[in-house]
């Protein structure tokens, strides 16, 4: 009777939305409030936007391909990104932090080796990754190992390297380039954030905040775990959390490309791809309008062939692509602070340009 009554307490907080956290560390680097009401106000303004856009453009053709590419791009994300905050919920119930801590532990230079590498036996792509780096850093993954699984992850899994061999029929060369750049440029980035950033200070407090809760929901009175049904729903309790936290960024993202690829079209970067330098910006560029999956976006690439794109340029696409694209950026928000945003995105932007520059020398 007392044990099913303190499982049921257990339950009960661990749905309650988190709390504020109660350690030095993450008081030192909590959001300002401010911050929350921009969220909300950025929020309301896109509202009212898309209002606007219904009640007086909803008869021109314009309108109608705005609404199908937002669909598309929502209804092509929705599936992985659920998929990924219950893997998250998952992890997050029955993983316990000793464990994480123990395979990635902090403060080894090697753990960023084997994040790149994670998704080679984690495959999922980028849609879906967002959600679980949230959970791993709650889980005291150490920075640097997150962000090159962040990158890497969507490049380096097999769906997606199988997919890239069926877009180019076979051509090994450049499912092999894909993944070993994308590999390499996630370590490089994972140990810059590393070196610039501490976990508090990269990551929204929000994050870290209900640590408390799920240490004391892991275990019961006298040592005893909660049943296995409870443990799922908690599981599932985390998922659905995360998936309206981090799915409204991922709404407004998803309809800013759809409003870019309405209003710029492709037929003006494909009269500018003639320098390599200038054809590797510009494929990048439409990397991030896109917003393509990891798994469509080698399909997408190799149509340039016909337009005499250079590999290089196709390559640099298919890196950044899962790396960065706008609804990326937005989803990111829920995860890690501006500053380490803005400097996520320069040294991303930055590696894969110099990189597919070399590559096209």
């Amino acid at each position: 009777m007392l044990k099913s009554a303190i499982n049921k307490k257990i339950l009960e907080n661990s749905i309650k939305p988190p709390a504020a956290a109660a350690s030095g560390d993450l008081h030192q680097g909590h959001d300002h409030p401010g911050n929350d009401r921009l969220a909300m106000f950025a929020q309301l303004l896109f509202v009212l936007f898309a209002m606007g856009l219904l009640v007086f453009y909803r008869d021109r053709a314009q309108f109608h391909t705005l609404g199908i590419i937002f669909v598309s791009i929502v209804l092509e994300a929705l599936p992985f990104m659920l998929l990924g905050t219950l893997i998250g919920g998952f992890i997050e119930v029955f993983i316990s932090q000793e464990k994480i801590t123990y395979w990635l532990p902090e403060g080894r230079w090697w753990t960023v080796f084997i994040g790149a590498g994670i998704g080679i036996i984690f495959p999922i792509c980028e849609c879906a990754i967002v959600p679980v780096v949230r959970r791993l850093l709650h889980k005291g993954v150490p920075l640097s190992a997150a962000i090159a699984f962040l990158l890497g992850g969507p490049i380096v899994n097999p769906i997606v390297a199988s997919s890239r061999a069926i877009a180019y029929f076979g051509d090994w060369h450049m499912v092999a380039g894909r993944m070993i750049f994308g590999y390499l440029i996630a370590v490089v980035i994972g140990l810059l954030m590393g070196l610039m950033f501490t976990r508090t200070k990269a990551v929204r407090s929000e994050v870290f905040a209900d640590l408390h809760q799920v240490k004391t929901a892991s275990v019961s009175s006298h040592g005893n775990s909660p049943a296995l049904s409870e443990k799922a729903v908690l599981a599932v309790s985390h998922a659905a959390g995360d998936f309206f936290d981090i799915g409204r960024f991922l709404v407004i993202g998803a309809f800013i490309a759809a409003l870019l690829q309405t209003l710029v079209p492709r037929q003006i970067f494909a009269a500018a791809l003639s320098p390599p330098a200038l054809s590797i910006l510009l494929m990048m560029i439409m990397a991030l309008v896109l917003n393509l999956c990891s798994e469509a976006d080698a399909f997408v690439a190799a149509s340039f062939r016909s337009s005499l794109v250079p590999l290089s340029a196709q390559l640099a696409f298919m890196l950044l692509g899962p790396m960065l694209d706008i609804k990326l950026i937005l989803m990111y928000l829920k995860v890690f602070r501006i500053r380490a945003i803005a400097a996520l995105t320069v040294f991303t932007f930055l590696a894969v340009f110099m990189s597919m520059l070399w590559v096209g020398m």
